[in-house]
């Protein structure tokens, strides 16, 4: 059988670069955009050049925002007293989805991994230790995945932050051990909110 022609071999070969995507999906999905309309086709490649160009991270939080700071960060209504860290932006979706967290967030954009070469300086931590010294935060909530880079970020995080009197907490294990906050459902992780304890 004859190879596909180059522009359709190409399109395979970066829709296969995305995660979770193998080889037979990118082919289907592949597919699907050859059959779109040149209006939707061209909005598609619209959408993705701009989000790429137009988002960046927040200031404040690290989180992805077109505008800066971002909005959870300008809310008013929101408890700037009570921070929650979580690993990615994905995670601060997540969260918000319980609809039950009031506070602001702080994304790390990593955690710490020796294994892979990835220490504290390498994450979005230096501006979190700035957020504490120049905010008056009664609680830092560690919502880190509870895998081992997540339990080692949290209590890197912990050991850190302690000393300077701030009530540190780490989410209850309603999310199974090795799981991610993204693929968690709503009541999971409202029970794992209410759960969290002192570190």
């Amino acid at each position: 059988m004859k190879s596909y022609a180059k522009p359709l071999s190409n399109l395979i070969s970066e829709l296969s670069k995305l995660p979770g995507i193998g080889g037979k999906t990118a082919q289907r999905l592949a597919f699907h955009i050859l059959s779109l309309s040149e209006v939707q086709a061209q909005g598609l490649a619209d959408a993705i050049v701009s989000a790429k160009k137009n988002m960046k991270y927040c200031s404040v939080c690290g989180n992805l925002t077109d505008v800066d700071p971002c909005p959870i960060c300008s809310d008013g209504a929101r408890d700037k007293s009570v921070i929650c860290v979580v690993e990615s932006p994905r995670d601060v979706f997540a969260m918000e989805r319980i609809r039950e967290f009031n506070g602001t967030y702080h994304v790390l954009n990593g955690v710490i991994s020796p294994m892979d070469g990835v220490g504290p300086e390498d994450i979005n931590l230096r501006s979190l230790i700035v957020r504490l010294q120049n905010e008056d935060v009664k609680e830092l909530i560690l919502a880190t995945n509870p895998n081992i880079e997540g339990e080692a970020t949290a209590m890197y995080i912990a050991r850190l932050v302690k000393p300077a009197g701030i009530k540190v907490t780490r989410i209850a294990h309603g999310i199974p051990v090795g799981g991610d906050l993204e693929y968690a459902d709503e009541v999971t992780l409202s029970k794992a909110l209410e759960g969290r304890r002192e570190l």
